[in-house]
């Protein structure tokens, strides 16, 4: 059968055939051609690094569109560490810490050939208050940026440019402790200028990283080749990033959880993005673990998030009944051993995290909690998506609400959908459903500002779906968020987190791992597991 880079050869000869991105060579003709395969469960949110807001999405991308400063391509806390990335130097910073200083590395240039300039990262900024980001909360700070965002002209007064000398400059309105995190986000990755202030999943635009996306087909699957700027020009120029060591790279998505499995057991793939299924996963762990497969420990909370703007989640007592009537013990069972309960919002391995538990499964007492309340509302929607085990994780949750009393009904979005729908403000019935957040970065202020503050809730692209609007709990937040990270402040975020679950926003439930699963031909050892962007393509590689 002809293979994806085959078909990207030919489309490029005759201006856009559509690819097969179902191709099934052997692993040894793979080897042959220098190409990579793997698979998805679910296509990305989107393949727009100013939209996307998903783990999948940013593992795909991390290759391929390169911030100022970005994340050591390492694995456990060094993956952690800033460095330079489109930027010369980490940036200096003055003024108490409302302005920012950087230089852009001279001689880059997008995969199209175009040079990448100063003004690109403006322009970018800019973008991502145009296209409604649900990534531009970060970035509200830089001054003129909220008044840009409510007019859409004018431009971000706060960022100076100078493309002679590449200099750039972000003054922002107060200190911000995690600005320089943020700078390292994908959100803030520049783009050639004019790129369309649309989704661009389709065409991914073009890319300053290894790899360039050079086909995708939303829902079926992506390719990248090499980036043809990179050796001689930008690789040569920006040494935090790694070569990577596949000429090509096919992403198929294949929904049937036993197939991925099975297609990595037998070479067909050599790598698969998800987790085994949970009826595989301990006789696959137990088949492979050491030499194909891996457990890597995530920075992550999984949780159910209830609206507490609506009847019956507006109430208190109600939000606090659900938390006792959840067991986390179930939940452990349905993601067979993958997942370890967790009863609060900062997981193990954030700063700030300490383990406690303020809401012990107790039935009984959520029964007498729901009857003192007596809400008049019970037609509940739940809402899910449909990738195992989180469908059934919330499958489990309906049935607790029903035990509750209420009249759940189960709404599951396919999976690369989701977080458009229930993010999106006028999707009717936005009750409860299941969330997963994995850190963005390693500061703690990315558990509670873009999930909790009342000045996250959005329109669309809406992390804020409990939409929580506790204006005492804003206002410390604001103040923690604006200091750098010590001691002390990770004892105030321990406490936030406190007084975030005793107004129960949320039922949190766990702390996930997942894996790293690849055929017999790829070495595992030489693969990174970044804590933010998963796992690194540029360190696959065979034996």
């Amino acid at each position: 059968m002809e293979t994806l880079l085959r078909a990207l050869r030919v489309s490029v000869l005759v201006g856009g055939a559509v690819l097969g991105l179902a191709g099934c060579g052997e692993s040894s003709s793979a080897r042959e051609e220098g190409t990579l395969k793997a698979t998805y469960a679910s296509f990305p949110d989107y393949l727009d690094p100013q939209l996307s807001y998903t783990a999948e999405g940013w593992t795909a991308m991390y290759d391929t569109y390169i911030p100022l400063l970005t994340y050591a391509h390492a694995s456990g806390p060094a993956g952690s560490a800033i460095v330079p990335g489109l930027a010369k130097a980490m940036p200096e910073i003055g003024d108490d810490g409302r302005v920012y200083s950087l230089t852009l590395r001279p001689g880059l240039r997008y995969s199209d050939g175009r040079p990448v300039r100063a003004s690109d990262f403006k322009a970018t900024i800019e973008r991502l208050f145009e296209i409604n980001s649900p990534g531009s909360p970060f970035y509200t700070d830089i001054v003129g940026a909220e008044r840009f965002a409510a007019t859409k002209r004018g431009g971000i007064a706060g960022i100076d440019a100078n493309d002679r000398t590449g200099e750039i400059e972000i003054r922002l309105v107060k200190p911000r402790g995690t600005f320089t995190n943020e700078l390292a986000m994908m959100f803030a990755a520049p783009l050639p200028p004019g790129t369309p202030a649309v989704d661009q999943t389709a065409s991914p635009p073009p890319a300053t990283g290894p790899y360039e996306i050079v086909e995708a087909q939303p829902g079926r699957g992506w390719a990248y080749v090499r980036n043809p700027q990179w050796e001689g020009a930008n690789g040569e120029r920006i040494p935090t990033v790694p070569d990577g060591h596949f000429d090509e790279i096919e992403v198929r998505v294949v929904r049937n959880d036993a197939t991925r499995t099975h297609e990595v057991e037998s070479g067909d793939v050599h790598w698969t993005q998800s987790n085994p299924p949970s009826d595989l996963y301990a006789s696959v762990k137990e088949k492979y673990e050491g030499d194909q497969f891996r457990v890597e420990q995530t920075v992550s909370t999984y949780f159910f998030w209830m609206n507490t703007q609506r009847p019956p989640f507006d109430d208190l007592r109600v939000r606090q009944a659900v938390n006792y009537a959840v067991d986390r013990d179930a939940l452990e069972r349905i993601y067979a051993g993958s997942l370890a309960g967790l009863h609060q919002i900062l997981p193990p391995g954030m700063p700030g995290h300490e383990p406690f538990d303020p809401y012990p499964h107790d039935m009984a007492k959520a029964k007498q909690m729901i009857a003192a309340a007596d809400p008049a509302d019970r037609e509940i929607t739940v809402w899910a998506n449909d990738e195992n085990p989180n469908n059934e994780a919330t499958a489990y949750y309906e049935s607790v609400l029903d035990e509750l009393g209420f009249e759940a009904t189960l709404r599951e979005v396919n999976a690369a959908n989701y977080f458009s729908v229930v993010g999106n403000g006028s999707t009717p019935d936005l009750d409860t459903g299941w969330q997963s957040w994995f850190e963005d970065y390693p500061h703690p202020n990315d558990f509670f500002e873009p999930l909790l503050a009342g000045e996250s809730i959005q329109p669309v692209g809406n992390n804020n779906i409990a939409h929580a609007d506790f204006a005492r709990l804003d206002a410390k937040m604001g103040r923690l968020g604006e200091q750098q990270l010590g001691p002390r402040q990770e004892r105030e975020y321990a406490q936030l987190d406190r007084e975030f679950m005793a107004l129960a926003p949320w039922v949190s439930y766990g702390n996930n791992t997942t894996s790293t699963f690849v055929s017999d031909e790829i070495d595992l050892d030489a693969v990174v597991y970044n804590p933010t962007f998963g796992v690194d393509l540029t360190s696959l590689q065979f034996e």
